[in-house]
């Protein structure tokens, strides 16, 4: 039998997601993009939720393409507030919007939110060793940096507990428990 961390349960998205994507490094922009807004909408909801809203918040949001979400004013903010699909939560919404805008800023710094983001790990994902549940943080020093160094930028929804959920789901960190067949898939994949 197949051991897999246990917060993925029996659900099939839930068990595909944690099997395909979750603690797989991550460098593309738009996904990088797409995983930082979905993870601030999850704030105060389960992921599970998020992750059946996944395809409408794409669609939303225009595959997640920032230049795209970043031009959007007052009437896309109301459309998505009419929007069944996703969440509707103004303050989500906005930031959304602000945090594509802030995106734009980092690429034209760093060249790419990829090089921006990796660099809090110094560019090489960290494989943790956890052996239950309980031993993961919440957030990390690195974690810390990054949702202080967002927030300077004006950036919505990315405090550090945010930013760490970020971390593992991007790759930056594997933090598959040790008995986990993921954990070492993902290690000696080179991610």
């Amino acid at each position: 039998m197949i051991q897999r961390c246990e917060w993925c349960g029996t659900d099939p998205l839930y068990v595909a997601y944690h099997d395909g994507e979750w603690g797989v490094p991550a460098h593309d922009d738009r996904h990088l993009f797409e995983m930082l807004i979905l993870e601030g909408a999850q704030a105060g909801l389960s992921w599970l939720t998020i992750l059946r809203k996944r395809e409408a918040y794409r669609r939303a949001f225009a595959g997640f393409d920032a230049e795209t979400v970043a031009a959007w004013s007052e009437a896309d903010v109301a459309r998505l507030l009419a929007d069944p699909g996703i969440v509707r939560n103004r303050l989500k919404i906005e930031s959304t919007i602000r945090n594509a805008r802030g995106v734009l800023k980092i690429r034209e710094e760093f060249g790419s939110l990829d090089a921006y983001l990796w660099r809090f790990v110094d560019h090489a994902p960290r494989h943790n060793a956890w052996r239950s549940l309980t031993d993961i943080p919440a957030r990390t020093e690195q974690s810390d940096a990054m949702s202080k160094d967002l927030k300077r930028r004006g950036f919505n929804f990315v405090g550090s507990t945010i930013c760490y959920a970020f971390m593992q789901a991007v790759g930056m960190v594997n933090d598959h428990v040790v008995h986990c067949f993921r954990h070492d898939e993902i290690r000696r994949s080179g991610g």
